[in-house]
């Protein structure tokens, strides 16, 4: 460790090449005038902030097209409006480990809407797959890396990589010593409630994310300008293991949370299942969306309650009632767990409010509590035992004591500021009750002074408010009857909107201006009083945390029953095979008129490799991604558009789907797809499902073919369900040599086209088994799309004479369709031992039925013995 005295710039800014935009100007200005250049030592860090400077290349830089600008508050309120759930709010700091260590990872993030703190450690490939992942679900507002990584002319492979993937983030440096994981453990034991310190146990020889959570806490206390109460965060440990994984690129090609053509449409998986009440609801969607579970009994324990919810009318409407009135918790609790360190006005008001919205939280637990008093799952049972927390009542008693009973959350500015005013009970302080007399008698004046002037001039007048105007004159007349002319001179500030004029006068705005005053006192006093509650109630406050997971949780799972309400999905099961009856693409659904065409799938160790064929527009990109979001789907806890629906846990999710060029990158699109196949080689394993949509179509065709044929052989190697698209038939093949192949294509059907005298294709979108009978139907498409007729005639003759050169019939012998035949009947018969749960007599027959299916089929080759092997 670094001890000798030496400046400390904790928020040095790197501002290099175009990777970084300007560092957010709150943070400097307010160290550049606030701190001074200070000088620190092992005992002297907790106490000293830190000195930030502009670099030179960070003076007069405008701010990078795509930055979002940002001002950190300690006053976010828990309903606002500006602030989107989605919105970044989330700081992450990331470190590596040095010499044999590189490529062990730390992470700590905290989000500054919600006081957790999640920490992470893990050992990552050279790829740093996990690392860009984890933080592509974080998707961050700011990251935080030591000086060390970004050495100008010597950045580390991990600062490098994750700047190209995260170009509209704020990067931000600071001095490697404040990733002290000594510290780290110290800010632990001092923060953590009571009920997460087992936390403690889990991370305390995790040196790394023990040294990213050091230099992120004290960096957020910096920006914040506030510290964090002792003993008021959640702090917990996620592994790497817990979640499957899907990449960045992924989620893109899956339309997960972003539609690819229009980024303000709903039309994505999140929409689809997105009918959560609250802002929490929809972050916890947002986040299981992109990190699917992968254990099989949380998954079902969460279908159970689903089911719950589909079966039980009462339930299903009683709790989205109850639900729906919950405010932002999670904001509500990272408001109250901030202690300014300067008292202003902004900060009172922000207390004061968040109490209010405390109080309204507590009064919800009771019904929610008899809304889940009946329930029988054990998921519920449980979210309804963590109601009956003890601490919820102690915190709403002790606030009653200072807090009116019919103080509460309301809509409307001027509702929420008379709440704020009158919210602490009266005869707890004289100097507040008169402030508030006072407060009264001003507010009666200018109703009475406006009442004045609509009788003075005979005018219909009346008082109006806005936070940002205060009380202001309102007028709603025929504006072209009176024009502002001829408005009495006294009237200034004159405005018109349609057919209503807003003014003031030289006396009203004296008397906002002593309503204002009057308001300060009592937001001081009430805010002395407050926080005198508040210092009361912490030691409390973290069973709040439970009420917030529980009520975002039942927001999500709500939104899961809401969703089975408006199709027919179906509940899944969770076996070794991949089987889905009459699936569809649940996106589709939602666009099309009609419901998309349904077919089946299925998948299993024994044929885990599936080559799809078919011409352009058949639909095997769109039955790609339907295998893609139903597994995910399936894997989050909700049920799934089909008639039955049987998956095997997938660890990691992969698709190579785009194919288009990247300029950012300086990649085409084969080098694109180049680079998108080599991710997917290096982090398969057995556990992945992956889904390649046309490999080796931006280079010639032999390259393509020899590139796809070597993929594919690579991926048989490993038991990962593998989907791979194709317009080279020669893949087609593969079955001929591998048992685990499969051959699929999509049907089309040719139609007469009258009006042309020419026959026109027809797409069925069902998928069929056998590789597709279909030829030349680029050529086809080529014809459709008004194509020169020559042009066209000569393409097909010169393609009938390379067809005829190049390709070699490769049908397969009598003795490989016979071991195929026993090869399935084998995985059949695994399959059925594992997962079967028939009665003896039904499972007799199917084993009877199973046994004359395959004995048709074995070959009665020359040569070969008539008997199949048993």
């Amino acid at each position: 460790m670094h001890t000798g005295k030496t400046p400390v710039h904790l928020g040095e800014k790197v501002l290099q090449g175009s990777s970084f935009g300007n560092k957010r100007s709150y943070a400097i200005h307010r160290a550049a005038s606030s701190f001074p250049v200070g000088t620190s030592s092992s005992s002297a860090r907790d106490t000293t902030y830190p000195h930030t400077f502009r670099t030179p290349l960070s003076a007069g830089n405008p701010q990078r097209s795509g930055h979002k600008s940002w001002t950190p508050q300690v006053g976010y309120s828990a309903t606002s409006s500006a602030v989107s759930a989605h919105a970044p709010s989330v700081i992450v700091a990331v470190v590596e480990g040095r010499g044999l260590a590189r490529g062990e990872i730390g992470m700590a993030s905290i989000d500054l809407k919600s006081p957790q703190i999640m920490l992470s450690q893990f050992a990552d490939n050279t790829t740093y797959a996990k690392v860009i992942t984890k933080l592509q679900v974080l998707s961050p507002l700011e990251i935080i890396m030591s000086n060390t990584a970004c050495v100008v002319g010597n950045s580390t492979k991990l600062f490098t990589l994750i700047t190209e993937n995260f170009k509209n983030v704020n990067f931000t440096t600071v001095q490697r010593k404040y990733f002290n994981e000594t510290k780290g453990l110290e800010y632990i034991e001092q923060l953590c409630i009571a009920e997460f310190s087992s936390v403690l146990m889990e991370v305390q020889s995790r040196y790394y994310c023990l040294a990213a959570a050091a230099a992120l806490l004290k960096y957020v206390e910096f920006i914040q300008n506030s510290v964090y109460a002792p003993k008021s965060l959640k702090i917990y440990f996620q592994g790497s293991e817990q979640t499957a994984m899907i990449d960045s690129s992924s989620a893109q090609n899956l339309e997960l949370l972003v539609n690819n053509q229009d980024y303000r449409s709903n039309h994505t998986l999140f929409g689809v299942l997105n009918y959560t009440k609250t802002a929490g609801g929809s972050r916890r969607l947002r986040s299981n969306i992109l990190e699917p579970l992968v254990d099989v009994e949380t998954i079902s324990m969460r279908l159970d309650c689903v089911q719950e919810l589909l079966q039980d009318e009462e339930l299903f409407f009683g709790l989205q009632s109850v639900i729906s009135r919950f405010l932002d918790t999670e904001q509500l609790l990272s408001v109250l767990v901030q202690i300014p360190k300067q008292d202003t006005v902004n900060a009172a008001e922000s207390k004061i409010t968040n109490l209010i919205y405390l109080k309204h939280t507590l009064e919800l637990v009771e019904p929610l509590k008899v809304t889940l008093k009946n329930c029988s799952t054990p998921l519920l049972r449980a979210y309804y035992g963590s109601l009956e927390d003890h601490r919820f009542g102690l915190i709403l008693d002790k606030i009653k004591t200072v807090i009116n009973d019919d103080a509460r959350y309301m809509k409307g500015c001027l509702n929420m500021r008379t709440q704020k005013c009158y919210a602490v009970r009266s005869n707890i302080s004289e100097f507040l009750d008169i402030a508030r007399r006072t407060y009264t008698e001003i507010v009666d004046d200018i109703a009475g002074m406006i009442a004045q002037l609509a009788e003075k001039y005979s005018l219909p007048l009346r008082t109006s408010f806005s936070s940002s105007r205060g009380f202001f004159i309102q007028m709603t007349t025929d504006c072209a009857a009176l024009s502002s002319d001829q408005l009495p001179s006294e009237f200034i500030k004159i405005s018109k909107v349609k057919n209503s004029y807003s003014f003031t006068s030289a006396d009203l705005i004296k008397m906002n201006e002593r309503c204002q005053e009057s308001l300060r006192e009592i937001y001081h006093m009430t805010y002395m009083i407050v926080c005198k509650l508040l210092s009361e109630i912490y030691e409390h406050i973290h069973g709040l945390y439970k009420l917030s997971d529980t009520v975002s949780m039942l927001d999500m799972l709500l939104s899961f029953a809401h969703a089975c309400t408006l199709s027919d999905y179906v509940r899944p099961e969770f076996t070794d095979t991949l089987a889905i009856k009459q699936g569809w693409h649940p996106i589709l659904e939602k666009i099309s008129a009609e419901k998309p065409v349904a077919n089946n799938t299925y998948i299993t160790e024994g044929s885990n490799v599936l080559i799809i064929t078919g011409p352009n527009m058949s639909g095997k990109s769109t039955y790609l991604k339907q295998i893609a979001l139903c597994q995910i789907m399936a894997q989050i806890g909700s049920y799934v558009p089909a008639e039955y629906a049987s998956f095997r846990i997938a660890a990691q999710i992969f698709t190579r789907i785009s194919t288009d060029d990247d300029i950012e990158t300086n990649s085409s699109t084969f080098m694109k797809e180049m680079k998108e196949i080599a991710y997917i080689l290096h982090n398969a394993n057995d556990k992945s499902l992956i889904l390649i949509d046309e490999l080796g179509r931006g280079t010639n065709t032999e390259e393509g073919i020899g590139i796809s044929y070597a993929v594919c052989e690579h991926l048989l190697s490993i038991k990962a369900f593998t989907l791979f698209t194709t317009h080279f038939l020669e893949l087609c093949h593969l079955d001929a040599l591998y048992l685990n192949v499969e051959n699929m294509h999509f049907e089309v059907q040719h139609v007469k086209n009258t009006s042309r005298n020419k026959d026109a294709i027809l797409y069925t979108y069902k998928l069929s088994r056998g590789l597709t009978e279909e030829k030349n139907y680029g050529l086809k498409a080529a014809e459709a799309s008004s194509l020169p007729s020559s042009i066209v005639l000569d393409a097909r003759d010169i393609t009938t004479q390379i067809t005829r050169q190049i390709l070699q019939n490769q049908r397969s012998s009598p003795e490989m369709d016979r071991q195929r035949a026993v090869y399935h009947l084998a995985t059949r018969l695994v399959q059925a031992a594992r997962n079967s749960q028939l009665e003896p007599d039904r499972l007799r027959t199917y084993l009877s039925n199973l046994k004359k299916k395959y004995a048709g089929d074995f070959p009665r080759a020359v040569g070969l013995p008539e008997k199949t092997e048993e």
